[in-house]
């Protein structure tokens, strides 16, 4: 009898032993259920927009930052909310010519395996009206699904060159 519940113990030991050593490796960027081409796309579209906004020197918040969003910026205490980030938008506009134009560009993007949540990896660059860059930078949104649609909850830009002086 001892030797039966001696056998069954160590047997039980090799098998949780043997079950330990082989997990099942998730990758949390490839396992999932998401169609990341079909996010990109959406994301880029909602960038597409805003450099719109932008262009048109109409820029506001209402359709790319969500109410809670917060933004971070160089040199600027974080922008709470939307209507502190759209009184910086406008004020942003105040450093550019008419002809200067804005683009963004989404180079990566890793959405969570239910796409409930993006995190995208862009840049972004004004151009003037001869097409010479005059600022560019890089930058990091977190989004999220809210009614169907991806809105931005958190973001962060730095630029790669000096600021240029207000106008």
């Amino acid at each position: 009898m001892k030797n039966k519940i001696l056998k069954g113990a160590l047997f039980s030991w090799i098998l949780l032993f043997v079950m330990a050593c082989n997990p099942k490796k998730i990758n949390l960027y490839t396992d999932s259920e998401v169609d990341s081409e079909k996010i990109k796309t959406e994301i880029e579209a909602i960038e597409a927009k805003m450099a719109d906004m932008y262009n048109l020197r109409s820029a506001a918040s209402e359709e790319y930052y969500a109410e809670d969003a917060i933004s971070f910026s160089q040199n600027r205490p974080p922008l709470v909310g939307k209507f502190a980030i759209d009184k910086s938008l406008k004020e942003d506009l105040t450093y550019f010519d008419k002809g200067d134009k804005i683009s963004f560009s989404a180079n990566e993007i890793f959405p969570s395996n239910d796409g409930e949540q993006v995190v995208e990896i862009g840049s972004y660059k004004v151009v003037d009206s001869t097409k010479n860059t005059i600022f560019r930078g890089n930058y990091m949104s977190l989004f999220v699904k809210r009614d169907g649609k991806y809105v931005c909850i958190r973001d962060m830009g730095a630029s790669d060159m000096p600021e240029p002086s207000k106008k």
